[in-house]
């Protein structure tokens, strides 16, 4: 069903009324009420034409409020083009309450993400680009992308494995960050879209990319929900051992993307510790509890509540951008994260079986992209919710492992579960 046309309606109105029996247009009227210079048969034609026109009018406006609302989607047969010999595409997805996500394959980006506030007025909550040239061309690379093979930091682009040194290439200073120069944000990846609601990805990462032993085949799969979430399900199978870290680097902002900073939405982060950072954004490997600090979230507060306060860590990740140590869960997914932007009432809840999350307040983001819709995106004018293992895992035996071994199937779930209040 295509958004925003007449033909549905009036197709569903003609159809109606053709399987309508006759009997259910006679009119019920007392006798002796016709005036003498109408005949019976006049009467009755009178009486079926304001029922049917009755009829009419009562499927018009039962049919323009169940139509999905029309929306600026982008155009999917200009959006791309081609890289490294492989086609980029941009796929839609849609749930039956209307949220609509557009999703490409270069780097399985995001591209928009359509959801309602309390009023049902909708909004593109994530940043991004209309054209696969825009995303080419940005000083932010990560704009709604998957991110891997090692999503976060590695300090001094080096880990050792079975006695053996492994060099990674340092694009974050001395450090890699998000898999390196060409991490599978910047790759296109195979896509099959299987219905309205679902798309599989997949990537094979050979042998030594971009440092990284082993050969990869990494599977994600996007689905949107009739719950409302945005689910999105990593799976991937090596063989020879390798770190392996994926997560997803979409930019939010719940009144819409560009319309202004984030720094008023409300954050909830289900987590007691988070992992202090050195001057290169690399975690010190203590876990630091959150009470009496800038970095308690434990009930909801306003991003910039306290961001500006004089604290050693707040200065040296420019605010927030850091990972969050969440409390462990019974069940198979924990809850993680909730985000409220207070104007609209619109809602973003996080569940993951990761455990952590990095949060961060682009702190990073400059004004100098102009994206979707002509608008600027500022500093501080999103949030990032990036469900995840540790960074530097590789290198902190005292954190969870990241390690894949030959014969092991790697399995992530990050879900965005939206709505209104």
């Amino acid at each position: 069903m295509s958004y925003g046309t007449n033909i549905y309606g009036t197709m569903k109105i003609k159809s109606a009324i053709n399987r309508l029996p006759a009997k259910e247009y006679l009119p019920c009227m007392k006798t002796g009420t016709r005036k003498a210079n109408h005949t019976k048969s006049d009467n009755f034609n009178k009486m079926r034409t304001r029922q049917l026109f009755t009829l009419v009018l009562f499927l018009i406006i039962a049919g323009c409020t169940q139509m999905p609302p029309q929306l600026p989607l982008i155009d999917t047969t200009t959006f791309g083009g081609e890289t490294d010999g492989k086609k980029v595409e941009l796929f839609t997805l849609k749930n039956s309450s209307g949220i609509v996500a557009q999703i490409t394959n270069y780097g399985g980006r995001v591209v928009s993400l359509w959801v309602p506030d309390r009023n049902g007025k909708f909004e593109d909550v994530v940043l991004g680009f209309p054209t696969l040239e825009g995303y080419q061309k940005t000083s932010e690379p990560y704009f709604g992308a998957l991110i891997g093979r090692y999503g976060n930091r590695i300090a001094r682009g080096e880990f050792m494995l079975n006695d053996s040194l492994y060099r990674l290439a340092t694009n974050n200073g001395l450090n890699h960050l998000h898999g390196g120069i060409k991490g599978f944000n910047n790759v296109v990846w195979d896509a099959i879209q299987s219905d309205d609601k679902t798309l599989l990805l997949s990537y094979f990462s050979a042998d030594g990319e971009e440092g990284y032993p082993g050969n990869l085949q990494v599977n994600v799969t996007y689905e949107l929900t009739d719950d409302n979430e945005l689910k999105i399900e990593y799976k991937a199978i090596t063989d020879k051992t390798t770190p392996v870290n994926l997560t997803h680097h979409s930019f939010f902002n719940l009144k819409g993307a560009g319309n202004g900073d984030a720094t008023d939405h409300l954050l909830q982060i289900n987590a007691a510790y988070y992992t202090p950072i050195d001057s290169g954004l690399i975690p010190t490997g203590v876990l630091e509890p959150v009470e009496g600090t800038p970095f308690d979230f434990r009930t909801p507060t306003a991003i910039g509540a306290r961001v500006n306060e004089e604290n050693q860590q707040l200065k040296l990740g420019r605010g927030y951008d850091h990972n969050w140590v969440l409390l462990p869960s019974d069940s198979l997914l924990c809850f993680a994260a909730r985000v409220v932007e207070p104007a609209s009432g619109r809602t973003m809840e996080v569940y993951t079986n990761e455990p952590g999350i990095q949060f961060y307040g682009g702190n990073f983001l400059t004004g100098n992209d102009t994206g979707k819709y002509g608008k600027v995106y500022p500093f501080r004018g999103s949030l990032c919710l990036e469900t995840q293992h540790f960074p530097n895992s590789p290198n902190q035996p005292s954190f969870p492992s990241t390690l894949l071994e030959p014969g092991q199937e790697y399995n992530s779930v990050c879900i965005y579960k939206f709505g209104a209040e």
